[in-house]
């Protein structure tokens, strides 16, 4: 297992590598980004106050520049959803989506590899 797990590590450190928007955000934005697209698959979209409270992730003022460098990088949007203009919704982006299913393939290439 030891050498699968590494081997995982290996292909994800390349899918980092090879990816644009990833170059210029860390562990911490990449952490909050996971719990992001996860509720959004769940069809519970965070909003900004709801993560702003993730403080298994980070506190209110960190999360709040993870935000602002995974928008800037493309990674996720903030959305309204209906009327009301004031409750802003964080989604992931069609990069975002990319990333997720490459390392979907990651997990693939690791368990092939076996």
């Amino acid at each position: 297992m030891k050498s699968t797990y590494l081997r995982f590590l290996q292909l994800l450190h390349v899918v980092d590598g090879n990816s644009t928007s990833l170059v210029d955000i860390d562990e911490t934005a990449k952490q909050l980004l996971n719990v992001i697209a996860r509720h959004h698959a769940q069809g519970k979209a965070l909003t900004v106050t709801e993560a702003m409270a993730l403080s298994s992730v980070a506190s209110p003022a960190t999360i709040h520049r993870k935000l602002d460098d995974l928008r800037e990088v493309g990674l996720i949007e903030q959305i309204f959803e209906g009327k009301n203009r004031r409750t802003k919704y964080l989604v992931p982006t069609q990069a975002a989506d990319k990333y997720f299913s490459n390392l979907g393939d990651v997990i693939k290439q690791t368990f092939a590899s076996e």
